[in-house]
């Protein structure tokens, strides 16, 4: 299948003049989920990863992902058409210095690209000799001849209890500072940040509650919203108001032109055909952070209840299912398939469940070890005793959303797999402990969470924390803890998350992670605003994988706390059997 998609795709470029293709995985709204209209990569190489790019020449092709993909990668291209590549150890830029022929002209696609990333490209295409050009079409388009059309699916209001401000009050706001900075504007590509502002929520990513679209927002606090008109039903259109006017998405690419002599602020995640048109048409573009990111990110008080309420619902849940395996999960016959299917059937009994927040990630044994480890029949393995089994899973709830990591023995673990989990433990209740000033950023925090682990040799190559959004995506900026980045200053309202690992290729892998969410910290004698953390996600560390040699006593009283907020949370929805394993797995450990 790959091979003739491929083919057509380079006589399309052959008849345009052009040696080669950049297709990244994204599409035009930039997001984590693309619909199948969207899938250019999947369609393409057969890649489904969540993250990705390939180039595509005349005689080379490649694929680059990182390394939560480097098995999966391999297993779903056709290893005789694409090289597999680890973005991070050969980066698509110096894939290209190497492999492009002298003269030739790489295209790509402007709506599918953002301008950091053509300024890399088009200096790795010009090492080689060649050039980067903006096609006037999408080239991948045109040989995919039986592409499905865009999603079409209903946008509904986001009720003021749980989105807690009004839209109007919103727009206001930004526009407000759109003001201030001497702008008539601001143009909006990131849907999640539209569906805030409007307070609006649709379906049609998986597991986001996405309505795809555009839209401007004005310094009046008006705004122009560019979607399709199919999927707004009479109720949404009288709640988004007069202040919205509503606009066909085929609409937005020209609506640029009438910009001209204004001063118009543009994200740099926008497609890099926005701020082109814009300039073509007269524009002084400012590029600046999306103005939906930061208050977008700062939960206020109606979103703060609502996930604390989501959390409580889902911990009840997770306290089932850590029930089910304890019991029927410890006798080698259940797969990873069926425990991620268990725990699904869990949350569906909860109220105002909606979807699950992301694809579960169900690994038992080695297949711990792959960091977005998704099942397949083909890789269904069995949860056997003497094994752990790493379940990372949410749930999307009207009123927040959950992301949820716990890694359980399966019969007895060995020295090995208790020290692991414990010197991840370690670094997890450190970070969940942190107090810091106001201005610091998730970057400055991550060595926390790491150090135990460096201490003994080891570390994890993934991020340490996530910002998660109120019923929006389970992956949202700018807030983030990680080594490589993290920027953003953490700030009171902002969820993010908490989770550590290591990850013992062949053999297992171990993460514990919880949501939490900044607030503001009463330090007695402290001279400066400062913050903590409150833990949102309930639900009990494996006893049986904590190693209390390596504890101290701080750290055995954090756990205690906790396990008792746990159970005092969760006891009220559980009764019989369940009830009585979660007092032994809150119990005390000394």
């Amino acid at each position: 299948m790959s091979k003739a998609r491929v083919s057509a795709l380079r006589a399309a470029l052959r008849d345009a003049g052009f040696e080669g293709w950049i297709q990244p995985r994204a599409d035009e709204f930039q997001g984590e989920y693309v619909p199948p209209s969207g899938a250019r990569l999947a369609w393409l190489t057969g890649f489904t990863g969540s993250a990705g790019l390939a180039v595509v020449l005349q005689a080379r092709a490649a694929v680059f992902s990182d390394g939560r993909y480097t098995l999966q990668l391999r297993d779903q291209i056709d290893l005789e058409i694409f090289e597999p590549r680890h973005s991070t150890d050969t980066p698509a830029t110096e894939w290209i210095a190497a492999a492009l022929p002298a003269g030739g002209k790489l295209a790509y696609d402007p709506w599918l690209l953002t301008d950091g990333d053509i300024a890399k490209f088009a200096k790795a295409a010009a090492a080689a000799g060649g050039e980067l050009v903006a096609a006037d079409r999408n080239l991948l388009d045109a040989a995919w001849t039986d592409r499905p059309a865009p999603p079409q699916a209903p946008i509904a209001p986001q009720p003021l209890e749980y989105a807690g401000e009004a839209s109007a009050l919103k727009r206001q706001r930004l526009g407000e500072g759109l003001a201030k900075d001497k702008l008539e504007a601001a143009i909006l590509t990131q849907p999640d940040g539209i569906a805030w502002l409007l307070n609006v929520r649709g379906g049609d990513v998986e597991h986001t509650p996405l309505p795809l679209s555009f839209a401007t927002l004005s310094a009046d606090g008006g705004a122009d919203w560019f979607v399709d008109p199919a999927k707004l039903t009479d109720a949404t259109r009288a709640w988004v108001g007069n202040g919205v006017r509503l606009r066909a998405i085929s609409e937005f690419a020209p609506s640029l032109d009438g910009h001209a002599g204004q001063r118009v602020a543009v994200a740099p995640s926008a497609p890099a055909a926005v701020r082109r048109r814009l300039e073509a048409a007269g524009a002084e573009v400012v590029v600046a952070p999306d103005p939906t990111a930061l208050p977008k990110a700062c939960k206020n008080a109606a979103e703060i209840a609502g996930a604390r309420a989501a959390h409580r619902r889902d911990a009840a849940a997770m306290a089932r299912f850590l029930h089910w395996l304890a019991t029927e999960g410890q006798s080698g016959k259940v797969t990873e398939i069926a425990a991620a299917d268990r725990l699904e059937a869990f949350r569906r009994d909860l109220p105002l469940f909606r979807d699950l927040s992301f694809p579960t990630i169900s690994g038992a044994g080695p297949n711990g070890a792959i960091v977005h480890y998704r099942a397949t029949p083909a890789t269904n393995r069995a949860l056997q005793p003497g094994s752990l089994y790493l379940v990372d899973s949410g749930a999307q709830f009207q009123d927040g959303t959950t992301d949820i990591t716990r890694t359980v023995a399966i019969g007895a673990p060995t020295a090995d797999m208790r020290r692991a989990y414990t010197l991840v433990l370690k670094g997890h209740l450190a970070l969940s402990a942190a107090r810091f000033p106001k201005g610091v950023s998730g970057g400055q925090l991550d060595a926390l969470a790491r150090a135990p682990l460096w201490s003994a040799g080891l570390d994890f190559d993934h991020g340490t924390g996530h910002g998660v959004g109120s019923y929006l995506s389970v992956h949202e900026g700018p807030q983030r803890i990680s080594k490589t980045g993290g920027e953003a200053a953490l700030a009171p309202g902002m969820i993010i998350s908490n989770e550590p690992g290591y990850y013992k290729t062949g053999a297992y892998g171990i993460r514990i992670e919880n949501l939490v969410l900044v607030r503001l910290a009463a330090i007695p004698g402290g001279e400066r605003e400062s913050y903590e953390f409150e833990t949102l996600t309930l639900a009990p560390y494996d006893r049986a994988l904590i190693n209390l040699d390596l504890l101290s006593q701080i750290e055995v009283q954090l756990i205690n706390d906790y396990h008792s907020m746990v159970h005092d949370y969760v006891r009220p929805a559980l009764d019989g059997a369940a009830l009585s394993w979660l007092k032994a797995a809150t119990a005390r450990i000394f």
